[in-house]
């Protein structure tokens, strides 16, 4: 298997990243490590030069384009106000370990309450043109990352593809809308990517699958992905643990009881 999307090189590995490495490729499980600014998307690659089976992405995720603090999985995020640097970004693309721009995007979810929020709101839409940009002109797909933005985002995608742009197109990553916006994401070629969510159990008042299993449900096989988005969103059996890039084994088997067939298919 392949998680499509882990940060296995980020500081929650600090002390046994290799370890939690060679754990996964023992198990089969390869991965794509993903970027989030300047210093992981560098700091990515070098991981990714150091073993077969890894690869990685670059970019400047929407939470790091303005300064802010937050709790995130029990994780305490300091953010630096960053803005994306076409020429310094275009010379880590050049590493063949670099699959993809990302992950970037829009968060609505995340606007601090000391800064204005159409002024943040357009600084993640600048930065978001610039890396959309990039891809198109190296012909390399796209890592969005999109929570409470889901309108902005599919408009500002679809410009690009009706203007024929990003032909490789990208994914939808850790996608938890609904069956309708998946949809539309899909209607312009970019596939959607489920995590460890997909795992837990519904809510008392959702029936017997909650509306994102419903979404996978409804997903077809050639437009979805599997990722952990490793350390965050551990899956079931392992909760409240930190998570692991072999996890999405489990997320695998998540998505196959949900449509009834093998995990091989």
């Amino acid at each position: 298997m392949i998680d499509t999307h882990c940060h296995v090189h980020f500081r929650a590995y600090k002390d046994d990243m290799d370890d939690v490495i060679k754990r996964t490729l023992d198990k089969g499980v390869r991965m794509i490590t993903v970027g989030t600014q300047s210093t992981t998307s560098k700091n990515g690659i070098d991981v990714a030069e150091k073993y077969d089976g890894i690869y990685t992405t670059i970019g400047l995720h929407p939470n790091h384009t303005c300064e802010q603090q937050f709790i995130d999985d029990l994780e305490e995020i300091k953010t630096r106000c960053e803005h994306f640097d076409v020429e310094y970004y275009r010379k880590l693309a050049e590493h063949p370990k670099v699959v993809a721009i990302g992950e970037c995007g829009l968060d609505y979810y995340r606007i601090p309450e000391n800064l204005k929020r159409d002024e943040v709101i357009a600084a993640q839409k600048e930065e978001l043109r610039k890396q959309l940009d990039l891809a198109d002109e190296l012909n390399l797909p796209v890592v969005i990352h999109c929570r409470d933005a889901h309108e902005d985002q599919h408009t500002m995608l679809k410009e690009y593809i009706d203007a024929g742009k990003l032909t490789r197109r990208g994914v939808v990553h850790c996608f938890s809308s609904t069956i309708d916006q998946a949809r539309a994401y899909h209607a312009i070629g970019f596939l959607t990517s489920f995590t460890g969510i997909i795992t837990f159990p519904p809510r008392k008042n959702e029936g017997p699958i909650s509306p994102l299993q419903s979404v996978v449900r409804d997903c077809p096989l050639d437009m979805l992905m599997l990722e952990t988005d490793a350390p965050y969103l551990t899956p079931e059996p392992h909760r409240g643990k930190r998570n692991e890039p072999w996890y999405v084994q489990f997320i695998a088997a998540k998505v196959a009881e949900l449509k009834n067939i093998s995990v091989e298919e």
